[in-house]
């Protein structure tokens, strides 16, 4: 069968799929991205770490690890009322950029990492929706104090970590063990985020209200607890199905 002729322009070698993964056919719930823009991710894939990693960098900054500017304590804000123990469980957002950045440079470096993909997938899939969940449920709380440029930048940037992790099925085939084991770390991100935070109060994401407030009928902690948890599932949902139907094409094309 005669290949595919060379893309000739640089716009054409951006988008085509000469010399990346091919993936597998997946339905469209599961892989929505056009085909195009799955490639362009892909081929600029350096970028894209670069930029997780400044995304990682500020999401620290924004925890309240404040090297700059000079005239801050280093650590402040929710990392200063935190136990030192449960720091890892605040960045919640920053470890899923981290993830992604490690997962993609893993991949360029030809030593693809299943753990580290499915860690991002479950993080930018529950992080990039959990984010503007709770600043459209908190809106005008959350404008009250927050600049508005910074909070649409959370918006849009946390949306844009959904569609960075469904590009991930093109170089993670998400085997049952490492969907396990992202499911593992996010569901007792969970329970110590509001449930059992084993140290102190509950170590989620700090809301603009008190955990105790009624909005709604229901308490902030109750709403914002509602929403990472159906997203968990979501995500373990998503990353086994992804796997499944990769698998049912495998058979498919040998059949």
């Amino acid at each position: 069968m005669a290949s595919s002729p060379a893309p000739s322009s640089r716009l054409e070698r951006l988008v085509s799929d000469v010399g990346l993964p091919a993936g597998d056919a997946l339905p469209r719930w599961l892989a929505p991205l056009p085909r195009w823009l799955e490639n362009v991710g892909l081929r600029i894939a350096w970028v894209v770490v670069a930029i997780n990693l400044l995304g990682t960098a500020f999401g620290f900054w924004y925890y309240g690890f404040h090297p700059l500017p000079l005239s801050d304590p280093l650590i402040t804000w929710q990392f200063a009322a935190e136990p030192v123990s449960m720091w890892l469980f605040v960045p919640d957002s920053p470890m899923a950029t981290l993830f992604i950045a490690l997962a993609f440079a893993s991949w360029k470096l030809g030593r693809t990492n299943e753990y580290l993909a499915a860690l991002a997938f479950f993080g930018c899939w529950k992080l990039g929706l959990w984010t503007p969940y709770v600043l459209a449920v908190f809106a005008g709380p959350f404008l009250e104090t927050t600049w508005l440029p910074l909070y649409v930048f959370l918006f849009v940037s946390h949306l844009a970590m959904v569609l960075e992790a469904f590009v991930l099925h093109r170089i993670a085939d998400f085997p049952v063990r490492a969907v396990g084991f992202a499911l593992a770390w996010y569901g007792l991100n969970d329970v110590v985020d509001y449930f059992v935070p084993i140290i102190g109060d509950p170590h989620h994401t700090a809301l603009p209200v008190a955990d105790s407030a009624v909005v709604g009928g229901s308490t902030a902690l109750q709403l914002a607890a509602a929403g990472a948890v159906v997203l968990t599932f979501l995500a373990t949902f998503a990353a086994l199905a992804t796997r499944a139907k990769k698998l049912e094409a495998r058979l498919e094309g040998k059949s």
